[in-house]
């Protein structure tokens, strides 16, 4: 192995360079002060960013004669404070840029247009034909009232109703062979009360 090859001229670790001295710390920015400015204090409005360099004697009189505001007028203090609110970025008030489009794509159920189908289930969105419209729970419920998954809310209520005078032991002169199906009838509502299918 040849140390001296040129490829180990880009790998070898550099020597560390002497340690440059620091300069002097500047003095105070105060006219006729030689203390050293240690301190800073902002230059004021519209020159952000800027400072001066102060020694503790003359950055306490300037902080106490400070004031970001001084030559404003009250109202543009008001805009001013107003502004900072956001960070004095660009604001617009609720429904003149996005929101007013979006109430024309409102449709009569109060529902949001989804042309492109991205808020329906994955099930519907394979197949639309063969998409259940209820869960399992509530098509068993379903089919225990003697009704399919199409029925509506008005449709369940009233076969509910005509079930329960069929099946209820007061109906049947106190037979308790019926009590079990009145209790299925009785569970399977509440399912579908608890879906909000009825």
């Amino acid at each position: 192995m040849d140390f001296n090859s040129p490829l180990f001229d880009r790998i070898r670790a550099s020597r560390k360079k002497e340690e440059e001295p620091r300069p002097q710390t500047a003095a105070c920015d105060h006219p006729g002060c030689r203390e050293p400015g240690l301190h800073r204090a902002p230059k004021g409005r519209q020159r952000e960013g800027q400072y001066w360099r102060f020694c503790l004697e003359h950055v306490r009189a300037y902080n106490q004669s400070y004031n970001y505001f001084n030559g404003m007028d009250d109202d543009a203090v008001a805009s001013h404070q107003k502004a900072d609110q956001v960070g004095h970025r660009p604001t617009w008030k609720m429904g003149v840029k996005g929101s007013a489009g979006m109430r024309s794509k409102i449709d009569t159920s109060g529902r949001v247009a989804d042309p492109f189908n991205l808020f329906r289930s994955a099930a519907a969105q394979r197949n639309p034909a063969t998409a259940p419209r209820v869960g399992l729970a509530a098509r068993k419920a379903l089919e225990t009232l003697g009704l399919d998954e199409n029925a509506d809310a008005a449709a369940i209520k009233t076969r509910y109703k005509l079930l329960v005078k069929r099946f209820h032991p007061d109906a049947n002169g106190g037979d308790r062979s019926f009590e079990a199906r009145f209790q299925e009838i009785i569970k399977a509502h509440g399912v579908l009360r608890a879906q909000g299918l009825c």
